[in-house]
């Protein structure tokens, strides 16, 4: 509300706003220069002179690279052999403000004393702190992006993640993850109306938290595609922010393309349907556990219609379930895509993401296409997938680690004969296409070789290695675990 109050205000007074000068600016605070007061974690000052540098012009504006009107560009954004370089410009008012909404929501930038730079971020900023939960985004402010000798203006921009966002912010390492949206700004800049990036509305650079080869979210969103599931497009860029001192290096990241942008439009048959970002108890699909606040709608936002998620419910926890299966899988399918399910299941079961559904209640979409008319699901946030050893372990091949009323969605389908039977199936599918023992390591020798120059030049403060040795260990650990799955898969099939 206080936002809103003061752009009517800034609306009232704009064209003494565009003339006045920087002082002057500082005292257009409710007509009260003694004050300061914060907004939405940046203060009316910043605020102000953020959205009074309206007159710029858009110089390198092209309708193949920034209009709405263009086709996404995946060859271009998405190409997969190549490590591309993208920049981000802030104003140095602007890069504190982030700061200091993060120190705001999360603590003191290392506080946990966990990690390089602990002692404060790089190049100034916050000190001290530690992890909490919180209910909202960082906040966006408008930065430059430039690419390939090409500038997008006024992009919003803002820190985004959940407990890698946290947990990189409170070891004192700033290279965290980042979320741009091209027209987050456009009321305030018209210039930008429907400015896309190469066809792309928003896009998500991820800091491969906790990944020390940098290809573990790259590499399991192909496979998941390679299977015949939808998922993002990835891609590897090194990202260079210029926050008032010229660029600094923060790092390899993935390049992800979001669900609710262009996944749904170029994936499925119509993008008109309900989408869904389930997060709390309620997204185990436990009989009795459904919110509408955990099914957090990412489309059609302003229409309150949950039946198609309780429609799952029902039919999932049906009396006949064990008396009159043939009945209950046809009424299950009627709303959900269990074929789509039993094929994410066993990508995800082989490749050991734990970070989702059967071990964590989030981390996947999902997604009504009206002409199929069921929810089918969309993984999300693959950057814990591809290993062994973690802190909440892998399910295994046959579920006997899960319990199934916790996780039905799971437990009931592999109940069923008829489900399990497919679900065997497309674990071989898997092992023999997707996640072929030699077609992977190959994968893993181009994506290493390309980004072995850019991924062991990280700085301290920015970069989860603790040595350069750290990458080709990392390497020679997925290699090896892809053989280690193909052997599981063939004993569990073959017991």
């Amino acid at each position: 509300m206080k936002k809103i109050a003061l752009l009517l205000v800034l609306a009232i007074h704009f064209t003494f706003i565009i003339s006045c000068s920087d002082d002057d600016v500082a005292e257009i605070t409710d007509g009260n220069s003694e004050t300061t007061e914060e907004i939405d974690g940046i203060d009316d000052e910043v605020y102000v002179e953020a959205y009074a540098d309206t007159d710029f012009e858009t110089t390198d504006w092209t309708d193949e690279t920034h209009s709405k009107s263009a086709d996404p560009n995946y060859d271009e954004v998405f190409e997969d052999e190549a490590v591309k370089r993208i920049d981000i410009i802030v104003t140095e008012d602007r890069w504190q403000s982030m700061l200091d909404d993060m120190t705001d929501l999360y603590g003191e930038f290392g506080g946990s004393g966990g990690g390089p730079g602990a002692s404060g971020p790089p190049n100034g900023g916050p000190g001290g702190g530690g992890l909490t939960e919180v209910d909202e985004d960082p906040i966006f402010v408008p930065a430059e992006v430039l690419y390939e000798g090409k500038e997008w203006y006024r992009v919003g921009v803002r820190f985004k993640g959940n407990s890698s966002l946290q947990s990189s912010w409170s070891s004192g390492i700033l290279k965290l993850s980042f979320k741009l949206d091209f027209d987050e700004f456009e009321d305030e800049y018209p210039q930008i109306d429907n400015q896309r990036f190469n066809g792309f509305k928003k896009l998500s650079l991820k800091n491969n938290y906790n990944d020390k080869s940098m290809l573990r979210e790259k590499v399991a969103a192909d496979i998941f595609r390679d299977a015949g599931v939808a998922s993002s497009h990835t891609a590897f860029y090194t990202v260079y922010v210029d926050h008032g001192d010229g660029p600094l290096y923060f790092g390899v990241y993935t390049m992800v393309e979001e669900v609710d942008d262009t996944v749904i439009d170029t994936q499925f048959s119509d993008n008109d349907g309900n989408l869904y970002k389930p997060d709390g108890t309620g997204a185990s699909f436990a009989e009795g556990t459904f919110s509408e606040d955990v099914f957090v709608k990412k489309t059609n936002e302003d229409e309150a219609d949950f039946s198609d998620i309780q429609s799952v419910f029902t039919a999932l926890h049906a009396d006949n379930r064990t008396t009159e299966p043939e009945t209950w899988r046809t009424n299950l399918e009627s709303v959900f895509d269990t074929d789509t399910f039993l094929k994410y299941l066993a990508v995800n079961t082989v490749i050991q993401n734990w970070d989702t559904y059967g071990r964590m209640t989030h981390n996947y979409y999902l997604y009504n296409n009206p002409d199929a008319e069921k929810l089918s699901w969309i993984p999300w946030d693959n950057n814990e997938a591809l290993q062994q050893g973690n802190m909440q372990g892998s399910l295994a091949l046959d579920f006997s680690d899960l319990n199934d009323t916790e996780w039905p969605l799971i437990g009931y389908l592999y109940e069923d004969a008829t489900y399990k039977a497919q679900y065997d199936t497309y674990l071989q599918e898997v092992v023999d296409n997707a996640f072929n023992v030699s077609t992977i390591q190959a994968k893993y020798a181009t994506y290493a070789t390309l980004l072995e120059p850019y991924a062991t030049t990280e700085v301290t403060g920015y970069t989860f290695l603790n040595s350069s040795s750290d990458f080709q260990a990392a390497i020679s650990q997925l290699n090896s675990h892809v053989s280690e799955r193909a052997t599981a898969v063939s004993n569990y099939l073959n017991d």
